[in-house]
């Protein structure tokens, strides 16, 4: 407890407390944002923020990574392979977008990498993550990552490995691939307006370090003995306190980075930010073994990205006609006249209300087991 207490308050008084320095070095190197002009499909409105400081993710990146640090060597819970994997998903699909943010500044265009390439830098990240993932057994033979697909915990009928280990290989890492590159696109999507997706991401993962920590109460083969009861409902996750210390570090970095990031931002997350959160959902949800569930607690960055499909969808369709005024959903409401405050704090409840729905049915689940 004293490791996920240190970790989480740690993070947050770096971002809270050190990023009007970062935003002086930002203002310095040039690292302002660029806005699409409204013959490019931007909202008008958008313009006068211009110039804000961006690429503000590599802050809560940094502060993630100390709080984690500083958490787990003084709480005597040195790092262990899971936590490292999550770092591993943060800081690599926050290189692949610090990359895109970069291009943008320097061409002063709202054009970064291309979507393709994108998305195979995000592969290029997800795939050691995957083959790390299922290997590094523990003493009770439990790899951080399984070849099943989940929902509450693994489902015994949906193995990869059922067909073989070529081809369950394959189909494992194009899962873990998938899992990665559709998590963080939604939440790159849905980081549109101030503090919309920092503010959605401590609800998101803050859900993820409930589930990690109550599944470290729970564990199979723990220290703690179980009830008899409860045995057959016990989780078979490797390192479940190690998730809940990252990921408490990374909401704590998320709380401090929104001080700074809600309407009216003075700095915005970037691609880098947004790319990142998304490494640590994906990698949260495929190591606690509920990837599935993961569309319900992410659900707000889910109506994001499910807005966008069905706006182009529709587009092809009906040969040009528009289902909404602009997608993703918080553009459209914006363009139906609404306040940029109003939607943001809108769709922070309806991220909790999701998240704590999530929890919710995690814990039914339990119940139903024992």
């Amino acid at each position: 407890m004293r490791s996920l207490l240190t970790a989480a308050a740690i993070s947050m008084a770096f971002t809270l407390f050190l990023t009007p320095v970062f935003l002086r070095l930002f203002r310095h190197w040039g690292w302002g944002q660029v806005i699409r002009t409204p013959e490019h499909g931007n909202n008008p409105a958008h313009g006068a923020k211009r110039g804000t400081p961006t690429m503000g993710g590599t802050i809560f990146i940094a502060g993630t990574i100390i709080g984690y640090l500083i958490g787990t060597f003084t709480g005597n819970n040195p790092p262990t392979i899971s936590g490292m994997l999550v770092l591993w998903m943060m800081v690599g699909f926050g290189a692949v977008g610090f990359i895109d943010d970069m291009m943008k500044v320097r061409s002063q265009r709202s054009l970064g990498l291309s979507g393709w390439r994108k998305v195979a830098g995000q592969i290029i990240v997800a795939i050691p993550f995957a083959i790390v993932a299922l290997n590094f057994p523990n003493a009770f033979d439990q790899t951080p990552a399984s070849p099943y697909i989940s929902i509450f915990r693994d489902v015994p009928m949906l193995s990869f490995m059922a067909l073989g280990p070529i081809i369950g290989w394959i189909l494992y890492m194009t899962w873990i691939s998938f899992v990665g590159v559709a998590s963080s696109n939604s939440v790159n999507v849905s980081d549109g307006l101030d503090g919309l997706a920092a503010g959605s991401g401590i609800f998101v993962i803050g859900a993820y370090s409930l589930i990690s920590f109550w599944q470290f109460n729970q564990a199979c083969g723990g220290d703690v003995p179980l009830a008899a009861a409860t045995q057959s409902a016990c989780y078979s996750v490797r390192d479940p306190m190690d998730l809940t210390i990252v990921s408490a570090s990374f909401v704590g970095a998320l709380v401090g980075f929104l001080w700074w990031n809600a309407p009216k931002a003075k700095v915005f997350m970037g691609d880098v930010g947004s790319m990142a959160i998304g490494g640590v959902l994906a990698s949260m949800a495929i190591l606690t073994r509920t990837e599935l569930l993961m569309i319900l607690v992410a659900g707000v960055y889910v109506i994001a990205s499910g807005s966008v499909i069905l706006q182009r969808l529709y587009f092809k369709l009906t040969r040009g006609k528009r289902l909404f005024l602009m997608s993703p959903l918080h553009h459209h409401l914006e363009m139906r006249g609404w306040p940029e405050i109003t939607i943001v704090v809108r769709m922070w409840i309806i991220a909790g209300l999701l998240a704590v729905s999530g929890v919710g049915f995690f814990y039914v689940e339990w119940l139903i087991a024992t």
